[in-house]
């Protein structure tokens, strides 16, 4: 598991916007501090010194999540498996 940053708000798409403390892979399943799911990596944007990170929610009440650290739980494939 791994922090990936602090949720700054919801987007007009719906999509929780955070401040990257790292970077994980797009497809990365996201969950809070008590490990509930709460969705799905689904764009890094911004510069590269400063990059955003858009998560795409999998629960329907997003607005206790804004100012909450998520974290980042690697997905199991290896890069190979996913090129075939």
């Amino acid at each position: 598991m791994q922090r990936i940053g602090l949720v700054l708000h919801i987007s007009s798409s719906g999509n929780m916007i955070l401040k990257a403390e790292n970077i994980p892979r797009i497809g990365d399943q996201v969950v809070d501090e008590s490990l509930k799911l709460v969705g799905t990596v689904f764009d890094i944007y911004g510069s590269v010194t400063a990059p955003y990170i858009a998560v795409r929610p999998t629960v329907e009440a997003t607005s206790p999540i804004i100012e909450r650290v998520l974290y980042a739980v690697p997905s199991s494939r290896s890069r190979k498996e996913r090129k075939r």
